[in-house]
């Protein structure tokens, strides 16, 4: 009986190793983003500034690095998350307006994006 539970718990054990956490699940990802560029306080207590090349995302933490691509045009440019939202179905990020303008896509106000976590 012993022998099989150490077998049973080196399998769980090895098994639990290979599971994603939610977190790593929205650490990269497709849809779609838009911009905004207020003044306001963001989510991370800062004041937003479109000029900066941050973004905003439902769950990352504050302060990780964003890789984002145009799947359009394959600009990409990496933010940093400082706020949370977007609020509208469908979209996965909101970006700063310096940064949807890096990535080609101020004019649309919206675009297909891919994005991964870089740090």
């Amino acid at each position: 009986m012993l022998k099989l539970s150490s077998l049973v718990l080196a399998s769980l054990v090895t098994a639990s190793s290979t599971f994603v956490t939610f977190s790593d699940a929205q650490a990269a990802g497709c849809g779609r983003a838009s911009w905004y560029a207020l003044h306001s306080r963001t989510a991370s207590g800062e004041r937003m500034n479109p000029n900066l090349m941050t973004a905003a995302h439902r769950s990352l933490r504050f302060g990780t690095k964003v890789k984002v691509t145009n799947a359009k045009n394959g600009k990409s440019v990496v933010v940093r998350i400082n706020d949370r939202g977007p609020f509208i179905r469908g979209r996965v990020l909101d970006l700063s307006k310096a940064a949807a303008s890096n990535i080609g896509m101020v004019r649309s106000g919206h675009a297909k994006i891919c994005y991964e976590v870089i740090g």
